[in-house]
Parts: structure tokens; C-alpha cells; sequence
């Protein structure tokens, strides 16, 4: 009997049971395309997991959560076309064995369906990178002296050094980048210290000019918005991952069981019951 298997796994790879990759580049084409689209279609309406913009902070936790759901569900649709169509384009070169197990043909093409989803998710990772990489670019050569508390917490450091009397051609740019690696020390367990404390106000008093009351006034309001603004970042930050990794691997699954409904459908055989195919019913023997 174990003879018998090995020789139909062995006129299975004969008969053309291999990875093909025309079909698998297809699907992993149109699941990044769909991909691409879905994503886009969320942000339009307002489904983002995190933003740049400052308002972004001030949007509730069931908005962060319903953009995570929304990115895992963008990702069954994408892959499980993607599965599909790798599934079903696949050309079976010779005659099928009579005896080949039907648990091999759907591993054929669940490994094409899953190589299909690694193709798209490598190609999603290298168009982000590179769309990353030229937007940081320019930031990073015309201002030298920003640092990372820029973009998060760009709202509180113009709060903390607006004045009406300062010059308008004066630059204040490393003013703000050390003020903002201050800040940035606002949501350590320790907080900021009486050090740094002290010397945020004297910069702040000398750069616009308010008394030495006012200044800490505005220092420690900036300090706890920061506190909060690192925080809900942080927030979005988990919910972001979780949701990336959690729509990665139900994609997987999509676009396995997708490929061997699709390998089914080329075939022309039915979908088994846990695909939503009818149960066979058994005919009875007169």
C-alpha cells in the first residue's frame, strides 16, 4: 500500500504538481493591487490606525479600533482573491493519476495560494519602505536639527514658544529640537527632571519673553499634553502592530483556503463542506 502511494506522489510530480509561478505572481499582483485600493478607501473615509495630524490624537479608541478591524478585513477580501486566482489560473500539464489523494491536490494549491500572499506581502513592504524613505528624505536634509518629537508633538512645541514680540527672522529650530527630546522624556516612569524642568523654563522665558511666572505656567501645560499626546501614540502604536500582524496571518489562511477553492473550481469538483460546498449525500444501495 505504501508502494503504492509513493508511486502516485511520484506520477503527481511528474504530471506537473509543482509550483508554477505565473499564477503566483498574478494573485500576489492583484491581492497588493487590492490592497493598495482598500487601504487607500479607508483612509479617504476616515479609517486610519494612526496619522501625522495633530487632531488624529484627539480621535476615541473605538475609531482606532474599528480602523484595525477594518485593516483585517481588507486583507481577507485582498488575499483571498489573490489565493483564488493563484489557485485557479494553475495549468495541470498530463493526465491526473486516477489515484492521487485529494488532500495532495489541495496542499498543491494552498502552497500556492500561500506563496502568492508571501509575494504580496513582500512587495506591500518594499513599496511602503521606498514611499517612506522619499518622504523622510527632504525633512532630514532641510531640517537638520528636528528630531523625532517633531511630527508627534509639533502642536506643543509652537503652544510653547509662541510669542508676539519675538523677531520674525530669527530661528529658534534648535530651540525646539532639544525642547522636544525633553518632552520627550515626559512619559518615562520618571518623567521629566527638576534639571531639565528648570532650564525648558529659562529657554522659554528668554525666547518669548514672558516673565518667569508665565513661562512655568506654559511649561507644565505643555508637559502634560505632551504626556497625554505620547501616550494615545503609543496607543495607536500597539493597535496599529496588532491589527498589521493579526490581518497578515488571517490573510495567510484566506489565501490558502481561497487557492484551493479555486483549485476546485478549475478542476471542476465540488467545494468540501467547511468551504461552504453541499454535503454529499450517500446513495443508498438497492
Amino acid at each position: 500500500m505504501d508502494n503504492e502511494h509513493g508511486l502516485a506522489v511520484s506520477a503527481a510530480n511528474r504530471t506537473g504538481l509543482r509550483l508554477q509561478w505565473s499564477p503566483v505572481v498574478a494573485g500576489a499582483l492583484t491581492a497588493a493591487a487590492l490592497t493598495a485600493i482598500l487601504i487607500g478607501f479607508g483612509a479617504a473615509i476616515g479609517l486610519g490606525v494612526s496619522s501625522s495630524s495633530p487632531s488624529w490624537r484627539d480621535a476615541s479608541a473605538a475609531l482606532a479600533l474599528l480602523s484595525g478591524l477594518y485593516l483585517i478585513l481588507q486583507a481577507l477580501v485582498s488575499f483571498s482573491v489573490g489565493g483564488y486566482i493563484a489557485g485557479r489560473a494553475q495549468r495541470v500539464i498530463g493526465a491526473m493519476p486516477a489515484d492521487m489523494p485529494a488532500d495532495m491536490i489541495e496542499s498543491r494549491d494552498g502552497l500556492h495560494g500561500l506563496t502568492a500572499w508571501a509575494l504580496a506581502v513582500i512587495l506591500g513592504a518594499a513599496i511602503v519602505a521606498l514611499v517612506g524613505m522619499s518622504t523622510a528624505r527632504p525633512v532630514i536634509q532641510n531640517r537638520p536639527s528636528a528630531t523625532a518629537a517633531e511630527p508627534l508633538l509639533s502642536a506643543e512645541l509652537d503652544h510653547l514658544y509662541r510669542s508676539v514680540r519675538r523677531p520674525a527672522n530669527i530661528d529658534i529650530g534648535y530651540e525646539r529640537a532639544e525642547a522636544g527630546r525633553i518632552l520627550l522624556t515626559s512619559s518615562s516612569h520618571s518623567g521629566i527632571s527638576a534639571e531639565d524642568h528648570s532650564y525648558l523654563i529659562q529657554q522659554v522665558a528668554a525666547t518669548t519673553g514672558l516673565a518667569a511666572a508665565e513661562a512655568e505656567k506654559r511649561v507644565d501645560s505643555v508637559i502634560g499634553d505632551a504626556r497625554t499626546a505620547i501616550q494615545r501614540s503609543r496607543r495607536s502604536a500597539v493597535i496599529l502592530a496588532f491589527s498589521v500582524a493579526a490581518a497578515l496571518l488571517f490573510g495567510a489562511v484566506a489565501a490558502w483556503a481561497a487557492a484551493c477553492a479555486g483549485g476546485r473550481h478549475r478542476d471542476g469538483a465540488t467545494l468540501p463542506e467547511w468551504m461552504g460546498g453541499r454535503p454529499t449525500t450517500a446513495v443508498p444501495i438497492v
